[in-house]
């Protein structure tokens, strides 16, 4: 998939859903079969865009197990003992990301990956990455936003463990013509829905006047459908394939046959939220002849005063609006013979305030 993709999505009016992104993470078994395999499931289920992660544990931390590096006994992971162990496990080898970027081609679904450092972009712009995310923890790592930004190629960024300064910061290292787009995040994994804070979207759309959408790591789908009613351009989600109960994310992950359940519910929410006017639409004007209007329920003779025995307001509504009834009653008269059934018409009006 090409740069120009990514480059639409960014610059796309706010007139349609968001795209739903699935991350794969480490969620592929430890297997290039399964890692495929989830690629042609994603694909078959309806995800608009694939993200991978890439590094390695040697690019991302150290073999070491002195404190500093030791994952916290009540941590989702610390079945994994240290960070290089965890990550060893989680990450997945670059040539089978490279198998990943050809089957997506092959297949049609656009990909794209979240480099954690200058290593990982030197590689990803081999296999042609049309798009790179700056992940959460690296908001700070001005270095290889930099890196990244020199590829010319669009860049989001993630804010799951941000301030608005650090934000500021980064944005602040790539151009002001460089496409990008920004995820809100809340970086605890599971995320709590009460913890997910949707309302900042419209505070990082009115700061950085960019596409904003959703990095989410909620184990439902309540933020999906509310980033979609929101105006998420975005929504990025942790999937696992179905059977998978063993990789790493899979405590926060759904599985990818959901995937039509959660884009029938966020285009049902975006479609359903419309435009902010009253008007009637198309769809809806022919039920407007169910309305009232003023019809003669009995005949009416010329020069015979309109009473509550030979006037009323019913359905349909080709009469005239049931406003006049009032004034009809207390000071009109007809001045044309009127059938029963026959509308009151404005010529009907022509005799108020006679005697």
């Amino acid at each position: 998939m090409t740069k120009d993709f990514f480059v639409e999505i960014l610059n796309q009016e706010t007139s349609k859903p968001p795209f739903l992104c699935v991350e794969m993470s480490g969620n592929h078994m430890g297997s290039l079969e399964k890692a495929l395999k989830f690629v042609n499931e994603a694909k078959y289920y309806g995800a608009d865009i694939l993200k991978v992660q890439v590094y390695k544990p040697d690019t991302i931390t150290i073999e070491i197990s002195t404190p500093d590096f030791l994952i916290p006994s009540d941590n989702d992971w610390s079945r994994y003992g240290t960070l290089y162990n965890l990550y060893d496990q989680a990450h997945t080898p670059w040539e089978w990301v490279e198998e990943i970027f050809k089957f997506c081609k092959k297949l049609s679904l656009p990909v794209f990956a979240s480099p954690f450092d200058k290593t990982a972009v030197d590689f990803l712009e081999t296999i042609n990455c049309s798009c790179y995310k700056i992940a959460s923890p690296e908001i700070t790592d001005h270095p290889l936003i930099s890196y990244c930004a020199n590829t010319n190629k669009p860049i989001i960024f993630s804010t799951g463990l941000a301030s608005m300064s650090d934000i500021k910061e980064a944005a602040s290292l790539v151009s002001p013509e460089h496409d990008i787009g920004i995820l809100k995040c809340t970086s605890a994994y599971p995320c709590p829905e009460k913890d997910v804070n949707l309302a900042a979207l419209s505070v990082l759309r009115e700061e950085f006047k960019c596409p904003i959408g959703v990095s989410d790591h909620t184990t439902g789908v309540w933020n999906c459908y509310a980033s979609s009613a929101l105006g998420a351009f975005l929504v990025e989600k942790h999937f696992r394939l179905d059977e998978d109960s063993s990789s790493v994310d899979t405590g926060f992950s759904l599985p990818l046959s959901r995937i039509p359940e959660i884009k029938s519910g966020m285009n049902g929410v975006f479609y359903c939220l419309g435009a902010p006017n009253l008007d009637i639409p198309e769809i809806a004007r022919p039920s407007l002849s169910g309305r009232r209007s003023l019809y003669a329920i009995q005949d009416i003779l010329p020069g015979e005063r309109f009473t509550d025995k030979n006037i009323k307001s019913i359905r349909p509504s080709f009469g005239l609006h049931p406003r006049h009834l009032d004034e009809l009653l207390l000071y009109g008269k007809s001045n044309r013979f009127i059938q029963k059934g026959d509308r009151l018409i404005d010529a009907d009006l022509d005799g108020l305030h006679s005697s």
